[in-house]
């Protein structure tokens, strides 16, 4: 179980470690990391309560994974969690704004959702990611979750050509099974772009990709970060076992 009380030490860098947030002090650290990436470096257009920090509806409904470094004291790195019990309180999950879940009502009681994950561009190398990955393990299993569900964003500075050629590329061997399928409420125009140029696959959704997640359908466009997102579903059961064993054991 990952106890906010306890924190996870990266081998390789032991200055790394991975916690929840404590309380509003540690959740606003992870709001001025998220502000700093998505508006100052992305130029994502975010309506705050206050200046500097990426804040909405949802904070206060989820739980705030974060890796500091010790050293500095610095969030270097954060995910944010929204159970299922909460989405329920709250009225439903962030990316039912971009897409149309109702296939995926089934496995509401059991299906976490992840999002707003950023790493400071100083930090980008595999530590970080590996570390919010572990927390994340240790999360899912601690409260027996069954599936997760989160966007993967791409950006769209070229118009929307590389994200509609990675969904073509990646729709091709990691498609969802028809029953897990979503709809986007602002569909990319996929017809109007070139989607047969050659592209790199993001290290984040290659990651997800990579322990198994599939793809649930065509990107949505976010207007108010300029991305395509795709929505992405990952069975805990079905989890590729060679990462499973990698990020999932103690």
């Amino acid at each position: 179980m990952l106890d906010p009380q306890i924190h996870s030490q990266a081998r390789s860098k032991p200055r790394l470690c991975v916690s929840l947030a404590r309380d509003i002090g540690e959740v606003r650290e992870a709001q001025r990391l998220r502000y700093k990436v998505f508006a100052e470096e992305m130029g994502a257009q975010l309506t705050s309560r206050e200046a500097g920090l990426d804040q909405d509806i949802f904070d206060d409904f989820c739980d705030h994974l974060l890796v500091r470094d010790n050293s500095s004291g610095e969030v270097i790195g954060t995910y944010r969690i929204l159970a299922p019990h909460r989405a329920k309180q709250i009225g439903g999950y962030y990316s039912e704004l971009e897409f149309d879940l109702t296939r995926l009502s089934h496995l509401r009681p059991g299906m976490v959702e992840i999002g707003r994950s950023c790493v400071h561009p100083d930090y980008r190398g595999g530590a970080v990611i590996t570390l919010l990955w572990s927390g994340l393990a240790d999360y899912l299993r601690a409260r027996n979750y069954s599936y997760l569900i989160g966007c993967a964003s791409i950006s769209m500075d070229d118009g929307g050509h590389t994200a509609a050629s990675l969904y073509n590329t990646l729709a091709q061997t990691r498609l969802a099974p028809v029953e897990w399928h979503v709809f986007p409420r602002h569909p990319l125009a996929l017809d109007q772009l070139d989607g047969n140029r050659p592209v790199i696959t993001p290290p984040l959704i290659k990651g997800y990709l990579r322990v198994g997640a599939y793809l649930c359908g065509e990107p949505a466009w976010d207007a108010d970060f300029n991305t395509a997102d795709l929505m992405l579903l990952l069975s805990i059961k079905q989890m590729n076992q060679v990462y499973a064993r990698h990020f999932m054991s103690k």
